[in-house]
């Protein structure tokens, strides 16, 4: 794997033996200097103790240390999970020689059993000590539950000559159906921007990215993306220009580590673009691209390489969209399946199944209604291996 820096970032991860398999479940990212920060979390109405105590420090705008933990979600925990939480980022405070308040939490894994803070206290002297500009990697595997993979990116852009970097760590796998954000994912740049623009363009790229994938049409309760921004590569934005060019490679890091997170849904084989064009609005075309990519019955229906058109259109039917289902097509990939509500015959159907059987591939459903509305959402195939997984979790 390359190696991965951004100026002024260090990272950490170690197993501090908070997971049952020994793997590393500790990990940590911290900035020189305090950095602009900005957030966005689940809306889940349950929320974990972190996303709480989060939610109202990253208020300041201002974030040095983010301290993570996988094999415990600390939700659900009631007072102790929020002294568990307060205890985690004074650990880091204590041993970084940095104000509390600048350090922020984060948690994920089994929900409902109380995070063991104090094999966090042990664990942080070493590591703080073992913070690295070249740690990135590490502080991805300590965040993993399911996942399969660490998804971890890098990208540059340039402002003015000057250059900056985005790099961007996510975890999921299950429990995927982002309203704001998914399971954990944190953004470091050395670009010089102030927290309301972080803001403006984290929430922009997280519905762009994040809010157009699902996994199992589960949102969780300590869904988090955290931006840091600490503006040692000289790169500033100071122009609506200088914020686009930022906006896009903050969009690409963030898609691509959405698409991993679907890509690596529990059990999944294949990872599915739904598109939904000739809808009468955006938002229209959006109802109808979520109902079909989390109905059981579709995702079942990839996993199986069976070109079951018929079940996109009974899920396209009830997502509560006006359209007529007599101008409707869908096609897979290139190929027509249907035309005007009715099947294109056998020749269609084996061409269908050659596509079913690539490792990624889109589904477009145009509802010929006469508008422009259009919206796409990356999903996975449901497998047995899924159902295995989950109800072995806690085991």
């Amino acid at each position: 794997m390359e190696k991965i820096t951004c100026k002024g970032f260090k990272a950490a991860g170690t197993a501090a033996n908070i997971k049952k398999n020994g793997n590393k479940d500790l990990g940590l990212i911290f900035s020189e200097i305090p950095a602009n920060a900005a957030a966005v979390f689940t809306q889940n109405r349950v929320q974990a103790a972190p996303v709480l105590l989060d939610k109202a420090r990253i208020q300041s705008g201002k974030c040095q240390a983010v301290i993570a933990n996988s094999g415990n979600a600390n939700c659900c925990a009631g007072n102790q999970g929020m002294q568990a939480a307060l205890a985690m980022t004074g650990y880091v405070a204590e041993n970084a020689n940095i104000s509390e308040k600048l350090v922020l939490a984060a948690s994920t894994g089994v929900i409902g059993e109380p995070l063991p803070a104090e094999k966090v206290k042990a664990a942080a002297p070493g590591l703080v000590k073992s913070l690295s500009s070249e740690g990135f990697s590490d502080f991805a595997q300590a965040i993993m539950t399911t996942d399969t993979f660490p998804k971890l990116i890098s990208r540059q852009g340039h402002l003015e000559g000057k250059s900056f970097t985005v790099v961007g760590i996510a975890k999921g796998s299950g429990m995927i159906c982002p309203n704001m954000a998914t399971m954990l994912c944190f953004v470091c740049s050395d670009i010089g921007a102030s927290a309301d623009v972080l803001q403006k363009a984290l929430s922009a790229a997280a519905d762009r990215s994040f809010n157009r994938i699902t996994v199992d049409g589960d949102t969780s309760t300590n869904d988090m993306i955290l931006l840091m921004a600490n503006a040692l590569s000289g790169a500033e934005i100071k122009t609506s220009e200088h914020e686009r060019a930022f906006q896009n490679v903050l969009d690409h890091v963030l898609l691509t580590l959405a698409k991993m997170v679907a890509k690596d849904g529990e059990g999944a084989t294949k990872l599915v673009e739904i598109i939904v064009k000739g809808a009468a609005s955006d938002k229209d075309a959006r109802k109808v691209a979520d109902t079909v990519a989390n109905s059981n019955l579709v995702k079942t229906a990839f996993f199986g390489e069976d070109a079951n058109w018929g079940r996109i259109f009974a899920a396209a039917g009830r997502a509560g969209v006006d359209f007529d289902p007599d101008k409707t097509d869908i096609f897979f990939n290139d190929v027509m399946m249907a035309k005007d509500g009715m099947g294109c015959g056998k020749a269609a159907e084996a061409e269908a199944t050659k596509v079913l059987k690539l490792p990624e591939f889109a589904i477009t459903v145009d509802l010929k209604t006469g508008g422009t509305g259009e919206a796409s959402v990356f999903t996975c195939d449901f497998s047995v291996e899924y159902v295995r997984i989950n109800a072995d979790y806690r085991s």
